[in-house]
């Protein structure tokens, strides 16, 4: 579409989506009404990263990538993060309507920006769509993130997401064999035959199992299992945000003086280790111990991320990008969901097996987990 429409057009029309999904939530009066809209605002939000990320690629000479890409992971670390203290204040002094509100003047500034600051990029000649490798990677992509979420939080008989797996996998499957035959598939797999890229999606992939899984279990044991309200919990995690923001500013050098493969190799273990000290918490910890930690944290994942995001476009060519782009996205939207469902079956199956409801010791064993999943990128 970004290529057909141009890229600026389709970022646009991404926000006014969002936005119309956003108000949506806000009016609906029954849970169908609200998934639906969900649904519709998800359309908007998943286009906004790889069409974004697209006109900055296009647009950042190879070797100021890592500066931009900097800039760019910022709001995806910043924005699960901001999201528990700011949502936490808005459930506790207002209404949840407002958590949706919020969104349409920060939408409409958004669309001005982008109006304004934008580059015009010409629409180009693309062959016609996928249709038959849409529709199955779509069920792919869909089937293996709602049946797991289904399996690990099992409010729907577990038969269904079993069953909603297996679609998945098997559209998975038959994807592979669609694009081996067609002449322009959705998903450009042969870019995997390069190595730099194939490491930055698959070990970024990894990674961000892991660090899916943090926005959802750190507001969630300060909550259950220290007792916090909302708000104070998301304070606490709020910190991790200017570390990230904090890091932008020096990524680029530590990247040109260590190198690409040591940093992002040792910088994987650090934030592993700091996503396992979250499962050292206890409400007998000083506050200020947590803060540090959490600080940390932030940090060295910022860093990871933009180093890992700017290598997969390394050794991609200019025309290549609108190829790439789509693949880095469907992997880290898929890698993120993963890491929620991964986390919400580990207390699924550690409260079965005590028989009890949720406890600390619970979210301690969920952390150790992920972060040996996110060491292993």
């Amino acid at each position: 579409m970004a290529d057909r429409f141009g890229a600026k057009n389709i970022f646009r029309a991404a926000i006014a989506v969002f936005i119309v999904g956003s108000i949506a939530c806000a009016l609906s009066g029954s849970l169908p009404a609200f998934v639906v809209s969900r649904f519709l605002q998800g359309i908007g939000g998943a286009m906004m990263t790889p069409v974004g990320r697209l006109v900055l690629v296009r647009a950042t000479p190879k070797s100021e990538l890592v500066a931009a890409m900097s800039w760019l992971t910022v709001p995806a670390l910043v924005g699960p993060l901001v999201g528990p203290p700011v949502g936490g204040f808005i459930t506790t002094y207002f209404t949840w309507h407002w958590i949706f509100l919020i969104n349409v003047p920060i939408g409409v500034v958004g669309i001005w920006l982008a109006t304004r600051f934008l580059p015009e990029t010409e629409p180009a000649q693309t062959p016609p769509l996928d249709f038959i490798g849409f529709v199955l990677s779509g069920l792919a992509a869909s089937g293996v993130v709602f049946g797991l979420s289904v399996v690990s939080l099992p409010y729907l008989p577990p038969i269904v997401g079993v069953t909603t797996v297996t679609v998945g996998l098997v559209s998975g499957a038959l994807y592979l064999l669609h694009a081996r035959r067609a002449k322009n598939p959705l998903l450009a797999l042969e870019l995997f035959r390069n190595q730099v890229f194939r490491s930055s999606v698959l070990g970024g992939g990894l990674f961000r199992i892991g660090i899916g899984a943090v926005p959802f279990l750190l507001p969630l044991m300060f909550q259950i299992g220290f007792g916090l309200t909302p708000f104070q919990s998301g304070m606490i995690t709020f910190v991790s945000a200017i570390g990230a923001i904090g890091m932008k500013f020096v990524t680029a050098l530590i990247f040109r003086v260590a190198g690409f493969r040591r940093v992002l190799v040792v910088g994987s273990l650090v934030a592993a280790a700091s996503i396992a000290i979250n499962g050292l918490f206890t409400p007998d910890t000083p506050y200020l111990l947590m803060l540090a930690m959490l600080l940390v944290g932030g940090f060295i994942r910022s860093m990871f991320f933009t180093g890992v995001n700017a290598l997969a476009y390394a050794e991609v060519s200019a025309e290549d990008t609108s190829k790439a782009t789509p693949i880095t996205a469907v992997f880290q939207q898929l890698s993120v969901a993963l890491g929620v469902a991964l986390a919400g079956g580990i207390l699924e199956v550690s409260t079965s097996i005590h028989g009890g409801p949720l406890s600390l010791d619970d979210f301690h064993i969920a952390f150790f987990i992920v972060a040996a999943v996110s060491a292993a990128a």
